[in-house]
């Protein structure tokens, strides 16, 4: 699955979605928070090559890549596998979960910039259709953590998925070439 043409490509911007509802119900500002952050951690990566994408920091194997790819394997775990029960794509079916529990991350540099962006996007886009017309208080086709979770709950999490590893990719843009802001 190696996806290595390329190297030298970049991640290119993103038509950005608007600032978080202010004023919106709580579907509409829960869902806008969870596309904020979304356009955040791609706009971390924009203009960076495959060996920037790749590069660490310190002692940690954390990496931009490693996070896009990561975000796009939870996108597919909680609104497909989780909240609709269905087979994970065939993206991470290849993936040996128990040998490896941080594959996803850890096959992340076999991928070019574009390729990384492309599953990103898929996945995001499968998010987002999956959610269309479903309620927050639809409970998930899968128990997760010995009990029952509904949209709202998986909404919040990917909030708080996304702001923690948007902190990260705060640092690790930094460090790669001394970018700052949200």
């Amino acid at each position: 699955m190696q996806q290595n043409l390329g190297r030298d490509e970049a991640i290119r911007p993103r038509a950005e979605p608007d600032e978080p509802s202010r004023s919106g119900g709580e579907r509409d500002s829960l869902l806008s928070f969870v596309d904020y952050f979304r356009a955040v951690l791609v706009r971390k990566c924009v203009g960076l090559d495959h060996d920037q994408l790749n590069r660490t920091v310190a002692a940690s194997t954390l990496t931009l890549a490693r996070l896009v790819r990561h975000m796009a394997f939870v996108e597919d775990h909680w609104f497909q596998a989780v909240l609709h029960g269905r087979e994970l794509p065939a993206l991470w079916l290849d993936a040996d979960w128990h040998a490896q529990p941080d594959w996803e991350m850890d096959t992340a540099a076999d991928f070019s910039p574009a390729a990384l962006a492309d599953q990103f996007d898929a996945a995001v886009e499968r998010s987002r259709l999956a959610v269309q017309g479903v309620d927050l208080d639809t409970l998930a086709a899968r128990d997760t953590h010995g009990g029952a979770t509904n949209l709202r709950w998986i909404l919040i999490h990917m909030i708080e998925e996304y702001a923690r590893h948007c902190g990260h990719a705060d640092l690790l843009r930094e460090a790669i070439d001394g970018t700052v802001g949200d």
